[in-house]
C-alpha cells in the first residue's frame, strides 16, 4: 500500500472547482506538489454569446476561437436550442515549454429556450472566423403589423 501525502485545502479547491464548473466558469489549471499535472482536473467552459432581434428574425453569435467547424453542433428539438462542442488542448511537443495557460479547453454547451414565434425549420448557421452565427426566423404571425383606427 502506498502513502498520498495529504495536501491542505485541497478539498476546498475541489469544492470550489466543481461550483465553477456548475455556473459556467473555467478552473484554473492545477498541479500536484511533486509538479505534476493534475489529471483529474476537468476544463469545461462556455462560449460568450451575443443575442440580437429584428423584425424577422433572432441572430444569435457565439465566440468559438481556436475551435473547428467540425467540432461544433448546433441542434434545435422541442423548443431548445443546444450548440455544443470541444475546444481541444494542443499536445505540448518537445521543444515547446508552455508558461501559462489561462484559455479555458474541453467540451462545451450552451443552450437557448425559443420564443414561441421561432420558425423551428428555418433555423440557419454558419461558422467563419470563430464566430458561430445562427439565425432564426420569426413565424408570419409573429411580425408586427400596422392596423389602421378609423375615428367615428
Amino acid at each position: 500500500m502506498s502513502l498520498i501525502r495529504w495536501e491542505r485545502f485541497r478539498e476546498l479547491e475541489d469544492m470550489s472547482e466543481r461550483l465553477n464548473r456548475a455556473l459556467g466558469h473555467a478552473a484554473p489549471a492545477r498541479q500536484s506538489a511533486e509538479g505534476q499535472k493534475d489529471t483529474l482536473a476537468v476544463f469545461d467552459w462556455a462560449p460568450n454569446v451575443d443575442i440580437l432581434e429584428t423584425l424577422e428574425e433572432f441572430q444569435i453569435k457565439a465566440e468559438l476561437p481556436d475551435v473547428k467547424k467540425e467540432d461544433v453542433k448546433v441542434t434545435v428539438d422541442d423548443g431548445v436550442l443546444r450548440i455544443q462542442g470541444e475546444r481541444k488542448q494542443e499536445k505540448e511537443d518537445k521543444g515547446k515549454k508552455y508558461h501559462r495557460i489561462e484559455r479555458s479547453y474541453g467540451t462545451f454547451l450552451r443552450t437557448f429556450a425559443l420564443a414561441d414565434n421561432i420558425d423551428e425549420g428555418q433555423v440557419q448557421a454558419d461558422f467563419k472566423d470563430g464566430v458561430l452565427n445562427i439565425r432564426l426566423r420569426k413565424t408570419e404571425k409573429a411580425k408586427p403589423k400596422s392596423i389602421e383606427v378609423k375615428v367615428a
